[in-house]
């Protein structure tokens, strides 16, 4: 048998720990290194106009990469949903494959013209996340695995830019040909992560029994799922719509807030501010694989978001009395966004499928959830660019965090409050 069946195979036999550390490095390199792929360009100001009008030329690159991403999310909502186990290693190598080539072509395009490209660049790789999930959902080790997954792009959006910048500051590459440079060092990593990856055996009987079976879903049983908990799931792709566009407006526009900050001349401030952050994330959803009730988890879960929701408001007011610096405001949004932000693509609907005892898979939900939260962060940018263009980066971000903070608290208790009532019902009849 190949070495691939036997590396399989072992895995299979392997004690827990040994598993859960494979599965977590081999999923959080796989989405590591895309975001090399993804986020460098951010790394850059591009400053200037496009095509004469009042959006700024970086602006148009940011929203042309997540109308492309967003529109793969609609995409994955059906082609990742359905997706056969043997095809995802090579379905994640062409994902990433074309957003390279289209990086290449924003390196040769002049001007405006590389909003074409960067669309290009996006359309992809909004699929990529859903393919890799497959790989970890409905084991009863998935919190301890989504919890180490969802850790990447949090640490990885960050050195990603920071390895941009030292492209440029260092090597004199410039703003167009960084992007592509940056993929380029991060071939190798993609490659041997997704191999890796792809060695994983599915779920045991036991995880099966435990979470329910995640099997591809048809149309119709996609239908039937979103109409029989529409009302707290709504709630919940509210939430999502805005806390996406706050999450991407800090992450695209984190060098130009650190500059207001008076954090510019600090090469690696992404780097700092979010290694804190990715940990305190993983510690909180990691936590909850210790319990095995899953209708006690999904309530953890709402309690770790309405705590992070709560959590940007009070650190905006501790900023705005001055009890903490600019740096540690920073730390505290992206702790609280991201306490928020990730439990959505990870263990909120592994555990909501879970406590429902219906048969689906949780990449669906997540993708219904992204394709709404991204068209939700084209919406804002604009926004802020033709309606309140006179107000800063920083002040802008601000004003968006008491607002996200109050807004997606109230929500998220309604919506756990709904949830609860439904999954009472469940246990009720069982």
């Amino acid at each position: 048998m190949s070495a691939e069946g036997a590396l399989t195979r072992w895995l299979r036999g392997a004690p827990t720990a040994v598993f859960v550390a494979y599965a977590v490095l081999a999923s959080f390199t796989t989405y590591f290194a895309m975001y090399a792929f993804r986020k460098p360009f951010a790394a850059a100001s591009y400053e200037g106009t496009f095509a004469g009008t009042e959006v700024t030329l970086k602006t148009a690159f940011v929203i042309s990469q997540v109308v492309g991403y967003t529109l793969s999310k609609y995409l994955g909502i059906k082609l990742v949903s359905e997706v056969r186990p043997e095809r995802r290693r090579w379905a994640l190598f062409a994902l990433v494959g074309a957003a390279e080539l289209a990086l290449l072509l924003f390196a040769l395009l002049p001007g405006d013209w590389r909003v074409i490209a960067i669309f290009a660049n996006g359309l992809p790789l909004g699929m990529v996340w859903g393919m890799v999930v497959r790989y970890l959902e409905g084991r009863r080790t998935s919190e301890l695995l989504l919890a180490g997954l969802s850790t990447s792009f949090i640490v990885a959006s960050g050195v990603v830019k920071d390895v941009g910048r030292w492209l440029m500051d260092a090597h004199g590459v410039s703003e167009g040909w960084m992007p592509f440079a940056t993929g380029l060092l991060f071939v190798p990593v993609f490659a041997l992560a997704v191999f890796l990856l792809d060695q994983l055996p599915p779920p045991t009987a036991e995880d099966v029994a435990l979470r329910v079976e995640r099997p591809a879903m048809t149309g119709p049983q996609r239908r039937a799922f979103l109409q029989r908990f529409l009302g707290g799931l709504v709630l919940l792709f509210v939430v999502y719509f805005f806390l996406t566009a706050y999450r991407d407006f800090r992450d695209n526009y984190g060098v130009e807030i650190f500059a207001e900050l008076g954090f510019g001349e600090e090469p690696t401030i992404f780097t700092q501010t979010e290694l804190p952050v990715a940990f305190g994330v993983l510690v909180a959803l990691a936590a909850l694989n210790v319990v095995k009730d899953n209708r006690r988890a999904l309530a953890g879960a709402y309690g770790i978001m309405i705590v992070g929701a709560l959590m940007l408001g009070g650190g905006t007011l501790l900023f705005d009395a001055r009890q903490i610096d600019g740096a540690t405001w920073m730390v505290l949004t992206g702790l609280g966004s991201y306490l928020v932000y990730v439990p959505f693509g990870s263990v909120l609907f592994d555990r909501l499928i879970a406590s429902t005892g219906v048969a689906a898979t949780a990449v669906f939900t997540i993708y219904v959830a992204d394709a709404l939260g991204y068209t939700g962060s084209i919406g804002v940018q604009l926004y802020r660019d033709l309606a309140s263009g006179e107000a800063t980066r920083l002040a802008f971000f601000h004003g968006f965090t008491y607002v996200m903070s109050a807004g997606a608290a109230t929500l998220l208790a309604a919506s756990l409050g709904y949830f609860l009532v439904k999954t009472r019902r469940v246990v009720d009849r069982a």
